[in-house]
């Protein structure tokens, strides 16, 4: 697991996702700290890690990237962390946009293209 809270390059993440999945990697994103941890075989364990860096559990949000793909399409809101009916999130993605946007917002300024 790596914790990007600076610049990752692209090819980086293609490597990453070719070592694991395949196509994507996993990934958890800290909307109020602007970070993002990448890279494990389940978001909840990169979510635990966060928790651990002093994350709070509700700005937590778990994504899939496809590096492959252009920034319009590279983000998959989808993760069993993010079912939280205490927040009003009832799915499996990401149903407030603009928790959506914040998200979208630090992948993009994360990953150096």
């Amino acid at each position: 697991m790596k914790i990007v809270n600076d610049k990752i390059a692209l090819a980086e993440l293609k490597q990453m996702a070719q070592s694991k999945f395949g196509n994507f990697v996993k990934a958890v994103i800290d909307v109020e700290r602007k970070l993002m941890i990448i890279d494990a075989e389940l978001h909840a364990d990169e979510e635990a890690l966060l928790i651990e860096q002093g994350s709070k559990q509700a700005d937590l949000w778990g994504i899939n990237i496809y590096p492959e793909l252009g920034k319009d399409e590279w983000i998959e809101f989808d993760s069993m962390i993010n079912l939280r009916p205490s927040q009003g999130n009832r799915t499996r993605g990401v149903d407030n946009p603009d928790i959506r946007g914040k998200i979208i917002q630090v992948v993009n300024n994360l990953i150096k293209t």
